[in-house]
């Protein structure tokens, strides 16, 4: 049963991975990975001096952090609120509605949002009733990083809370029992029985948070920004798809690739060593 699970991770996850070597060859299709000649780092030398480096590395940490903020909290804190509920079909109506937006496309979504964003679209129109003036939303690099993370926490903050949810389900209830006949509240049975139970799991993914921080959902980004926008939606995703695909330059992108890949490694190391420290919960 496990042999299939262990080839397909094989032959699409850990075979693909000799190609990283262009990175430091001057590729040549004709003569093929081996056979082209080795260069070193320069492509990762040329990365460096390039003047958008700056700014897709900023853009790429920026949004990272912000989507850390204000997205990693919010499947935590529905969670903890679902699990208050005591009308059991209000519950599945709330959790049902919240996993729905995980299931739709991302290109739906981007399309959605061009929608309701556009001059005569919905959010102007509102806009309008209360006397303001049409804004071109996505055309405007002031709104770009709002309207990415807050899409993105729409998207996926019911589907999130699905883990939190498990964990909780595993605390015991007389716990909570013992805590009322003692005269706690549900402010305090929360802080000294829910979050004590759960804060190894949300520890977890916090340091996988924490070692996807440059991934940012470049597909989302690149359905919506535009020339305009570049100035603050231009990230490490984007731009390798830019000069990797459009442009042909695997070598270059590659080489991009593979660094933010070590920096996100690293990232991912060390947050789970502090965490290994402090809480005694870690990954490895």
């Amino acid at each position: 049963m496990v042999l299939p699970g262990f080839l397909t991770v094989l032959i699409f996850n850990y075979f693909p991975m000799y190609g990283i070597t262009i990175a430091f060859k001057d590729f040549n299709a004709s003569k093929g990975i081996i056979g082209s000649p080795w260069i070193g780092f320069k492509y990762f030398t040329t990365f460096f001096h390039d003047p958008m480096a700056f700014r897709v590395l900023k853009n790429t940490l920026l949004l990272g952090l912000y989507s850390l903020l204000w997205s990693f909290p919010a499947p935590l804190i529905l969670a903890l609120l679902l699990n208050e509920l005591k009308n059991k079909h209000f519950k599945k109506i709330v959790q049902t509605v919240s996993y729905f937006p995980h299931f739709i496309s991302v290109v739906i979504v981007a399309g959605l949002l061009k929608d309701f964003l556009a001059r005569d679209g919905l959010v102007n129109r509102i806009v309008a009733y209360f006397g303001g003036s049409s804004i071109m939303f996505l055309l405007e690099p002031d709104y770009f990083r709002t309207i990415f993370i807050s899409s993105g926490i729409w998207q996926g903050v019911g589907f999130g809370s699905i883990i939190y949810l498990a964990a909780l389900s595993g605390i015991d209830p007389t716990l909570y029992d013992v805590a009322e006949v003692d005269g706690a509240s549900r402010w305090k049975k929360m802080l000294h029985i829910t979050w004590p139970s759960i804060r190894p799991t949300t520890v977890i993914l916090l340091i996988f948070s924490l070692g996807g921080i440059l991934g940012t959902d470049f597909q989302k980004i690149i359905l919506l920004y535009s020339p305009e926008t570049y100035s603050v939606a231009d990230v490490i995703g984007s731009y390798v798809y830019r000069q990797g695909i459009l442009g042909a330059k695997y070598e270059y992108t590659t080489a991009i690739g593979l660094f933010m890949s070590v920096i996100s490694f690293t990232i991912l190391y060390i947050s789970n060593w502090f965490s290994r420290k402090v809480s005694e919960t870690s990954l490895f």
